[in-house]
């Protein structure tokens, strides 16, 4: 009876976050159980109570009494994972910019115990990525691989799969935006089995208001050069 925990970090997401929930299908391929664990990140706004009053009974909600960022949310979202033993992890974006049946194509590689770590990979598919977000993808993408010795097309998307060997051995030290480099450390480090899958991303005015911005990539490389120097 294979198990999964969809992990959604969410901040202030009050707007899209019902609609995303109510979008995640009742039944997905590859798990006969499904958890859906949101973390509430601080918000100042509705999302907590919208998630309560979603109706879905799948949907678990935690919540970080002060923001902690993006990588500090998937920490606690794969911490629940692993206290409960679930068989299988995905994190999924908040913001609507996935297509829901992309959690089964994700998930695939991993029922098939092909793989360990699966990214879905908007570069693939080459599918409603706009051009600016596709450089800057790319430029993190290429100086992630040549850091941590791993390539990956799209080592910045947010839906990701886990096995429980995965979801037992990562564990992540980074707070902020920098997590999504740190996934792909850890899955060279632990030596995971790992694969890519083509997925389609939705991007809308309020998703690439909300996302990662070509003007953060310099932040986020030098934080990765700090917490890289730091381990040496």
């Amino acid at each position: 009876m294979p198990s999964l925990c969809i992990i959604i970090p969410a901040f202030n997401e009050a707007g899209v976050i019902a609609a995303t929930l109510a979008r995640i299908p009742a039944a997905i391929d590859g798990a006969d159980q499904v958890v859906i664990a949101v973390v509430d990140d601080g918000s100042s706004d509705a999302t907590a109570e919208i998630v309560r009053g979603c109706g879905d009974p799948r949907v678990v909600l935690m919540r970080h009494l002060a923001n902690r960022g993006l990588g500090g949310a998937l920490g606690t979202g794969l911490a629940y994972a692993k206290l409960h033993g679930f068989d299988y992890a995905i994190t999924y974006d908040a913001d609507g910019q996935h297509a829901p049946e992309d959690i089964a194509v994700v998930l695939g590689p991993l029922a098939a115990g092909t793989a360990d770590a699966v990214i879905g990979s908007r570069m693939l598919s080459g599918e409603g990525m706009p051009f600016r977000r596709t450089l800057g993808n790319w430029g993190l993408s290429f100086i992630t691989s040549l850091m941590f010795g791993l390539h990956s097309t799209d080592s910045q998307s947010g839906l990701r799969g886990f096995s429980r060997r995965a979801i037992e051995g990562i564990t992540l030290r980074t707070d902020r935006m920098e997590v999504s480099s740190e996934f792909i450390k850890q899955i060279h480090d632990l030596r995971l089995r790992y694969a890519e899958v083509p997925i389609r991303a939705i991007y809308t005015d309020y998703s690439l208001a909300k996302g990662q911005r070509s003007v953060n990539v310099v932040s986020i490389l030098l934080r990765l050069l700090v917490h890289a120097l730091m381990e040496k």
